[in-house]
């Protein structure tokens, strides 16, 4: 298979999530950068591109300089798609300048700063014909997909309940005051956009949620909070949600948990059974019983019970960890798989999976309700 080829957007010297899109795309030697703009600083975007051992002539002062430059390129080198992983606000301009250039696109989440500008990049990915990824990353875990696949399949009979929680601890003290870019830019409201931890790491547990449930949220009802002094956005947050089919649920968003690290974690309790998987400790699911012992499920067994997407997923033979950048490949590869099977005139393999436009829709939606209903004291419905 040819590799397929990418340019990047942001992700320069100094940034947390560009490397690790590097890192991902490179996991299955599918994909090859090719290209990129890194960074509004045209010195740290030549240093980045130079150190991805790029053609010079292929790294650029500003993302519309590349867009408008690749697209000229002949087919055989330019990029089949472009990734982007700037701060929120420079995702919808991007994202849509290449989609209409012609471009596949993988983005960051959210997917952008408010509803209306996501439903217009939907009309644009419809319009288009262009394939979309949004980076909702865990749902790359091999045990998330069988977390998916047992809920789907009646493994714990009809869901009742779902806890979803997602806490940090980085936050816990106003380090956008001290130089960190990355809490600088998170915590303003001109590139974060509406929302803070809710956001950054809310829309994760939402995703999450959906995914694995198979049901979309129907209501809510929110309480944020500014919980350190002079911060401009929430860093807490609590969500009573309500999804289809009557089932209830929690979400716990938080960047002042003191001490903690990336705990996401989700919970479902159904009629006949639960399920708990938790992110720090990716290879094992924990599927809870009323009539049996508890069973552990660990990465690389059982696949008569979690199924074939967890089998697609897997990389390694049970008892070598997977993690986050394995789980973050398995985007990227199924999104090259994708591109391949367009390429060819094949219809994709509907198990290869990732989140898309639809999931980024939905997130935004969700940011606006939470913001909306803690603002007015309110649930907020029709999500």
């Amino acid at each position: 298979m040819k590799k397929i080829r990418y340019g990047m957007i942001g992700g320069g010297e100094g940034s947390l999530i560009g490397p690790v899109h590097r890192m991902a795309a490179r996991l299955d030697a599918l994909c090859e950068l090719v290209s990129g703009a890194f960074s509004s600083n045209p010195e740290i975007s030549r240093l980045t591109g130079t150190r991805e051992a790029l053609n010079e002539a292929r790294i650029y002062d500003s993302w519309q300089e590349m867009i408008i430059a690749e697209s000229a390129l002949p087919d055989e080198i330019r990029p089949h798609f472009i990734t982007i992983v700037t701060p929120n606000h420079l995702h919808y301009g991007p994202a849509k300048m290449a989609l209409e250039a012609g471009f596949h696109v993988i983005c960051d989440k959210p997917l952008c700063l408010s509803v209306t500008e996501a439903l217009d990049l939907q009309e644009t990915v419809d319009r288009t014909g262009k394939l979309f990824c949004l980076t909702h990353n865990y749902t790359g875990y091999p045990m998330v997909k069988a977390a998916r696949n047992m809920v789907l399949s009646g493994e714990i009979g009809k869901t009742r309940k779902v806890i979803v929680q997602y806490l940090q601890g980085w936050l816990s003290t106003p380090l956008e005051k001290s130089g960190n870019r990355q809490a600088e830019w998170r915590s303003d409201p001109a590139r974060a956009g509406i929302a803070g931890a809710m956001a950054d790491i809310g829309t994760h547990a939402f995703n999450l949620a959906e995914y694995v449930t198979g049901e979309e949220v129907v209501s809510l009802s929110a309480e944020l909070h500014r919980v350190v002094a002079g911060r401009m956005l929430d860093d807490d947050g609590t969500v009573s949600l309500t999804f289809g089919n009557n089932i209830s649920g929690t979400l716990l968003a938080s960047q002042v948990a003191t001490g903690e690290e990336n705990n996401l974690s989700i919970r479902i309790y159904g009629e006949d059974g639960a399920l708990i998987w938790r992110q720090m400790e990716p290879n094992t699911l924990i599927h809870l019983r009323s009539d049996a012992p508890v069973q552990v499920i660990r990465t690389g067994t059982s696949f008569a019970v979690t199924g074939l997407p967890a089998f697609m997923h897997t990389r390694l033979p049970a008892g070598h960890p997977e993690g986050f950048i394995e789980a973050f490949g398995n985007l990227y590869r199924n999104f090259a798989m994708h591109i391949k099977a367009v390429n060819d005139g094949q219809k994709p393999d509907p198990a290869a999976d990732y989140p898309g436009i639809k999931e980024g829709v939905r997130g935004m939606k969700f940011l606006e309700a939470v913001v909306s209903s803690s603002r007015n004291g309110s649930t907020t419905t029709g999500l």
